[in-house]
């Protein structure tokens, strides 16, 4: 007579229960190497009659150093195949914020058919535990399975796989919003977080349309940068690395933090506001360069107050006054104690953050300075080949306030244009204070007032200018009468 199902039942428990009992024993009493073996000729051995592959792409590799970019193509691939048949379901804001962006929620299963064969997505994650300060986290490491029968194996491995990366591509693209990065102060950090950088949304509106310009300069910098932006095979043919540096310099005013905004709305880039004087050590800002991405701007605003990279550095063989020692001394010793805990940055990291070996990694990025005084930066900061690019942004010129009256008061021509002009060839005003005086201060304002305003502001520092020059003028006359110790007086 067979067994009844009850029979059946409590057979198969009893043994589960033997084997689990057994393999506890074995756990706790066989050593760790045997039990390694074990495991290893297990799978070997099972692997002949196990019909299937499986394929991991981990979120992180080396050691979380680098976000694999082979995920995050699997990731948006599946958020457009998986959405449909998925059950469990995590959303996330789409370039254009408004509507959602689908994707795998975690330890959820689909299926996708590809020239016949059916494969199984899984998204998974291993929990380990760290420590930190004598403090226990979670650290978290994420990764999608592939399954799939072995006799498909050349097709897997040489076309789907090729596919989704390809397919992902497009879907990063098509959905990206583009990110506003910055770090954070290094005591913060913890072994156990994924990345140094917080963001939000990088919603800047500049263009090189709307910049105070001459149309010539904004071509150059426009060609400059798509030619930059789709040149990796020739980079990769003269051996260097996807990367190019521009150095902003010029005024207070003039627009500099408004190209960078432009730069980036121009090539779809993210941007990474590094901000020096919150990082540790150079050990700490080559964290940061390996953690930030592709097609990326890499952004250190005014370069020549963030650290102490001004280039004051004394030539070699070149001797101190004992006097000029002991003050070297006292302010060595006075910035050691204001500085202590403070960024131990070195230009040589710095140089190093730009073109160095680590630079390497990633690619298609860009390296932008700025500065209000380019004669204080070292030389070896901004050469050629760290720096490959001097943008100068100047005065106002009249073809920038001719855009300017386009874009606060859409204007394209008017009679008060002649006045104008021809004030802005005898005196120097920044495009902001340009913006401010055509910006309508109340509903009153018209593009007359507005006008006014700005000739009243050009009159303003034409006179002011006139005044200084007056001023400079008389103390050179004096400085000149006493050297010659022929005292007169300056009227």
């Amino acid at each position: 007579m067979p067994p009844t199902m009850t029979e059946m039942w409590a057979t198969m428990g009893s043994t589960i229960a033997s084997f689990m009992f057994i393999w506890a024993i074995i756990s706790q009493y066989c050593p760790y190497e045997v039990r390694r073996s074990f495991e290893k000729y297990t799978q070997r051995f099972m692997s002949f009659f196990y019909p299937y592959i499986k394929i991991s792409i981990h979120e992180f590799t080396g050691e979380r150093l680098k976000r694999n970019e082979a995920y995050a193509d699997v990731e948006a691939y599946l958020s457009a195949n998986s959405s449909k048949s998925a059950k469990r379901l995590k959303a996330e804001m789409g370039k254009d914020c408004t509507k959602l962006v689908l994707s795998m929620d975690e330890y959820e299963r689909v299926t996708d058919e590809f020239r016949g064969a059916k494969l199984w997505w899984v998204s998974s994650k291993v929990v380990s535990p760290t420590s930190s300060m004598g403090h226990y986290h979670e650290q978290e490491r994420r990764y999608y399975r592939l399954t799939f029968h072995k006799k498909y194996r050349e097709i897997i491995t040489e076309a789907y796989l090729r596919h989704v990366v390809k397919e992902g591509k497009e879907i990063r693209v098509k959905n990206k919003q583009r990110k506003l990065y910055t770090n954070s102060p290094g005591y913060r950090w913890s072994s156990f977080k994924t990345t140094m950088w917080s963001h939000i949304v990088f919603e800047h509106p500049a263009t090189f349309e709307t910049m105070a310009l001459e149309p010539e300069k904004k071509h150059e910098i426009m060609e400059d940068l798509v030619t930059f932006s789709k040149s990796k095979d020739f980079y990769a043919r003269i051996g260097k690395s996807w990367k190019r540096g521009y150095l902003l310099y010029g005024p207070p005013g003039t627009g500099k933090s408004t190209m960078i905004a432009a730069m980036a709305n121009l090539l779809n880039y993210d941007v990474y506001d590094l901000e020096l004087t919150a990082v540790k050590d150079n050990t700490e800002l080559r964290k940061l360069l390996i953690e930030t991405t592709t097609k990326s701007i890499i952004v250190i605003e005014d370069i020549d107050c963030s650290l102490d990279l001004t280039g004051q550095r004394k030539k070699k063989g070149e001797k101190l006054s004992d006097d000029d020692e002991k003050k070297l001394d006292k302010e060595i010793s006075w910035r050691e104690h204001k500085e202590e805990g403070s960024s131990k940055v070195t230009l040589s990291g710095l140089l190093n953050f730009i073109d160095g070996l680590w630079s390497a990694c990633g690619g298609e990025r860009l390296i932008v300075f700025t500065t209000n005084y380019v004669e204080k930066l070292d030389p070896a900061l901004i050469r050629r080949g760290r720096m490959d690019k001097h943008i100068g942004l100047s005065y106002c010129s009249f073809e920038g306030f001719k855009v300017l009256a386009k874009n606060y008061l859409n204007l394209e021509t008017h009679p008060m244009f002649d006045t104008i002009r021809g004030l802005m060839r005898e005196t120097n005003i920044t495009p902001a204070d340009v913006a401010e005086n055509l910006m309508p201060k109340s509903p009153s304002y018209d593009e007359e007032k507005c006008l006014s305003s700005l000739i009243q502001a050009l009159e303003e520092a034409k006179e002011e200018a006139a005044k200084t020059a007056g001023e400079e003028f008389t103390e050179k006359a004096e400085k000149e009468a006493m050297t010659a110790g022929d005292p007169v007086k300056v009227l």
